[in-house]
C-alpha cells in the first residue's frame, strides 16, 4: 500500500497508508484528541472523521474549540430534529435545515401547524436518539437512485433539490436506520455528541422563501456544547423578550402598528419625540461637519431608475405606480435624487466635497412574511447622506466618516466593529475600477487605525462598502452604519465638475448612513436600554408629583420653570397617593420624579427620586436643572437599568 504524508497545523508531518481515515490520524496523535474530535479540515475542506486520505494532505482536527465546530454541531442537531419529526409524524416532507448564528432551523411540510406539545415530543425523541449513540454516515448514491428513494418516500422537494444541485452521484447522510437526508455535510460522528439542545419556536415558511411556493412549518432550535452555555443563552432569550421593542414600544406609548398599514409605524407622541430627537441630533453632528440638508421627491418616473440601474437590479423591491400612462417608482433610496441635485447646476472642484444629507421617507416592498416591528419595515427614513468628492479626496473623506461613526456610537454607548465588503458576482463597472475602489477603503481603514474583517463578495452592485455592526447590551450584533464607495452612479448620470486644470472630471460619490434607518435604530435603542432611555433621549425627562391638592400650584410652577430651562416635563396632578404616582412613573421609565409637599413648597425645593438610583434628597429647583442639563450635555455612555 502506498504511503502518504500528513502535515499537521504545527508544521510537523506523519506518514500514513493511503486510505487512512482522519479519525485514525487523530488517534495516532493522542487518544484524547480522537475522543474530542468532531470532524477535520483537509486541505481547507471540512470533512467527516471517516474521510479517507488518498494523497499527501494538510490536516487539522476539528474539536469543540475550533471555529467551524459550532456550525457543524448545530447542523447535525438540525438533522437530529428532522429524524425525530419524521419518526413522530409519518408522511412529513423535509425541506432544508441549516445552522444559523443563533442555532438552527428545519422546514417541514406537515398536515397541520406544530403546537407547543409537538415541540416537547420532538425534543424528547431527539434526546432518545442522542442517548442511543446512532452513527452519522455519509453515502454517495447515484443520482437517479437517490431521486427514486426520496420520491418513494413522498418527498418531491428533495427530488427537486437533487435535480438542481446533485451531480452524477449525490451525498446523503443517514442517522443509523432512522433517517436519511440529501446533504453535503459533514456531520459529527454520532448522536451521542449532541447533548445540549432546545427547540424554541415555530413559524410559517415557504419553499425557497417564495410566497408562491409550498407552505411549510419552520421549527427553530439552538444547541451548545454545554448545558451551562445553553442555560445562559435561554436566559438571554428571556431577557430579550422582556426588552422586545414591540412590547416596550406599546407599553411606553412610543409606537403602534395596524394591519391596514403593514410595515409602517404609527409614531405616538412619545415615540415622535424620540424620533425627532435622533433626527435633530444627527443634524447637530452633521451640520458643523460641512453637510447641507436637502429634500427630494418621493416618486420618480422610471427613467430615473433606469438611469441609476435600480430598474434592472432592484425593481422587485420597489413600490410601482402608474400616472397618466407613465410608470413611476416610489423612492427606495435617496442616491438617484441626489445625483439630480448635484447635476442641477455647474460644479467646481472648489465645491467638493459636497455633502448632501436627507431624512425624507423611503419605501421598500418587503415581503409581508419578513416584516417585524421596527426592525423590518416598508416605510422608513434614514440619516442618509451622499458625499461627492474628487478621486484624490476619497481617503481623507472616508477617514472623516469613520471618525464620525466613532463619535455617534460613543454617544449611545454602543461598541462596534467594521467589515469591508468587496465586489459581488453581480456588479456594474470594470474589475480594475472595483480593485481601485476597494484599495481606497482598505487604506482609509488602515490609516484610521480601525480593525476590520473582509466580507468577500458582499458589496453593493455599484461599489464596495464598509459596514459597521453595533453590539447591544445583550451582546447581539446589528448592522447599522455603512460607507459605500461608488464610481458607477456619477458616470451613469454623467455628472461633471470643473477641476483646477479647467477640464471636466467625474466625481466619486460616497453613500453613507450612520444610524441607518431611524426605525430600526430606535428598535435597537429600546432593547439596548430596556426602554429606560438616558436623560438626553428620554421622551419625558422628569415628572412633578404633588403630594396633595394644596401643592398643585407650586408643582405647576416647578414644571413651568423646568420647561423654560428646556427640559421635557410632565405634571401628575391626579388625586392618587404619591407612592402610586411614583410606581407609575417608574413603570414608564421616566428618569426623574420630583415630589413636592409642604416642606418643598416652603423651602422652594423638590425631593428628587432617580429612576436608577432611588431617593436623592431635596434640591433647589435651580440645582436640579443645572445637574440635569449637565447630564444631558455629557450623554451617558452606558445603558441604564430600568
Amino acid at each position: 500500500m502506498s504511503q502518504i504524508t500528513v502535515t499537521l497545523p504545527d508544521g510537523s508531518t506523519r506518514g500514513a497508508d493511503a486510505g487512512t481515515r482522519v479519525i485514525d490520524i487523530a488517534a495516532g496523535i493522542s487518544p484524547r484528541l480522537a475522543k474530542s474530535a468532531l470532524a477535520a479540515v483537509v486541505n481547507d475542506q471540512l470533512v467527516d472523521l471517516s474521510f479517507p486520505l488518498e494523497a499527501d494532505a494538510r490536516v487539522r482536527v476539528v474539536t469543540p474549540d475550533s471555529p467551524e465546530a459550532m456550525d457543524l454541531y448545530r447542523h447535525s442537531t438540525a438533522h437530529l430534529m428532522a429524524a425525530a419529526v419524521t419518526n413522530l409524524f409519518p408522511g412529513t416532507q423535509c425541506g432544508v435545515g441549516p445552522s444559523t448564528d443563533e442555532g438552527f432551523f428545519y422546514d417541514f411540510v406537515v398536515p397541520r401547524p406544530f403546537v407547543p406539545e409537538d415541540l416537547e415530543a420532538i425534543e424528547k425523541k431527539m434526546q432518545d436518539f442522542a442517548s442511543r449513540d446512532l452513527k452519522y454516515e455519509r453515502r454517495m448514491i447515484p443520482k437517479e437512485e437517490a431521486k427514486a428513494y426520496f420520491a418513494g418516500r413522498g418527498e418531491p422537494l428533495k427530488v427537486q433539490l437533487i435535480d438542481e444541485k446533485g451531480g452524477a452521484t449525490v451525498s446523503c447522510y443517514t442517522i443509523a436506520d432512522v433517517f436519511m437526508d440529501f446533504c453535503t455535510g459533514p456531520h459529527v460522528p454520532s448522536t451521542s455528541r449532541l447533548k445540549a439542545f432546545k427547540l424554541l419556536t415555530t413559524s410559517n415558511a415557504y419553499w425557497k422563501g417564495d410566497a408562491k411556493g409550498q407552505p411549510m412549518q419552520r421549527v427553530y432550535g439552538t444547541a451548545f456544547f454545554s448545558d451551562t452555555d445553553l442555560k445562559a443563552y435561554l436566559q438571554r432569550i428571556e431577557e430579550a423578550k422582556r426588552r422586545d421593542h414591540r412590547k416596550l414600544g406599546r407599553e411606553l406609548g412610543l409606537v403602534t402598528f395596524h394591519p391596514w398599514a403593514p410595515g409602517a409605524a404609527f409614531w405616538l407622541d412619545k415615540g415622535t419625540t424620540v424620533y425627532n430627537l435622533l433626527a435633530d441630533y444627527m443634524r447637530g453632528v452633521l451640520f458643523p461637519s460641512g453637510y447641507v440638508e436637502v429634500k427630494t421627491p418621493l416618486i420618480y418616473n422610471k427613467a430615473l431608475w433606469e438611469t441609476s440601474g435600480h430598474w434592472e437590479h432592484y425593481r422587485q423591491h420597489m413600490f410601482l405606480v402608474e400616472s397618466e400612462g407613465e410608470q413611476m417608482g416610489m423612492k427606495a433610496m435617496n442616491c438617484p435624487g441626489h445625483m439630480l441635485v448635484f447635476g442641477s447646476t455647474g460644479r467646481s472642484y472648489r465645491d467638493l466635497p459636497l455633502r448632501l444629507h436627507e431624512q425624507t421617507p423611503l419605501h421598500r416592498n418587503e415581503a409581508s412574511g419578513v416584516l417585524s416591528g421596527l426592525t423590518r419595515v416598508r416605510q422608513f427614513s434614514q440619516d442618509d447622506a451622499h458625499c461627492f468628492v474628487a478621486p484624490e479626496q476619497i481617503g481623507e473623506e472616508v477617514e472623516r466618516l469613520i471618525r464620525l461613526v466613532q463619535r455617534v456610537y460613543d454617544d449611545f454607548g454602543l461598541p462596534f466593529t467594521a467589515k469591508l465588503s468587496t465586489m459581488p458576482d453581480e456588479h456594474m463597472g470594470e474589475v480594475a475600477t472595483w480593485e481601485h475602489a476597494e484599495a481606497q477603503l482598505n487604506g482609509a481603514l488602515d490609516r484610521a487605525g480601525m480593525a476590520y474583517t473582509v466580507n468577500a463578495r458582499d458589496g453593493a452592485f455599484y461599489g464596495p462598502k464598509i459596514d459597521f455592526d453595533v453590539t447591544d447590551a445583550l451582546g447581539r450584533k446589528w448592522q447599522c452604519a455603512t460607507i459605500q464607495l461608488d464610481y458607477q452612479l456619477p458616470q451613469r448620470f454623467d455628472l461633471k465638475y470643473i477641476g483646477a486644470d479647467n477640464a471636466e472630471h467625474c466625481p466619486v460619490v460616497i453613500h453613507r448612513a450612520i444610524l441607518g434607518s431611524f426605525e430600526r435604530f430606535i428598535a435597537i435603542l429600546i432593547e439596548h436600554y430596556a426602554g429606560a432611555f438616558p436623560l438626553w433621549l428620554a421622551p419625558v425627562q422628569a415628572v412633578v408629583l404633588p403630594i396633595a391638592d394644596r401643592h398643585a400650584g407650586y408643582a405647576g410652577q416647578v414644571r413651568d420653570d423646568l420647561s423654560a430651562a428646556g427640559l421635557r416635563v410632565q405634571l401628575d396632578s391626579r388625586q392618587e397617593k404619591v407612592n402610586y404616582k411614583i410606581r407609575e412613573a417608574q413603570l414608564q421609565k421616566i428618569p426623574y420624579m420630583l415630589v413636592v409637599g409642604d416642606r418643598e413648597m416652603a423651602e422652594g425645593t423638590v425631593s428628587v427620586r432617580s429612576r436608577a438610583a432611588g431617593d436623592q434628597g431635596a434640591r433647589s429647583v435651580d440645582a436640579f436643572v443645572a445637574a440635569a442639563l449637565e447630564e444631558i450635555r455629557s450623554k451617558g455612555r452606558e445603558p441604564r437599568e430600568p
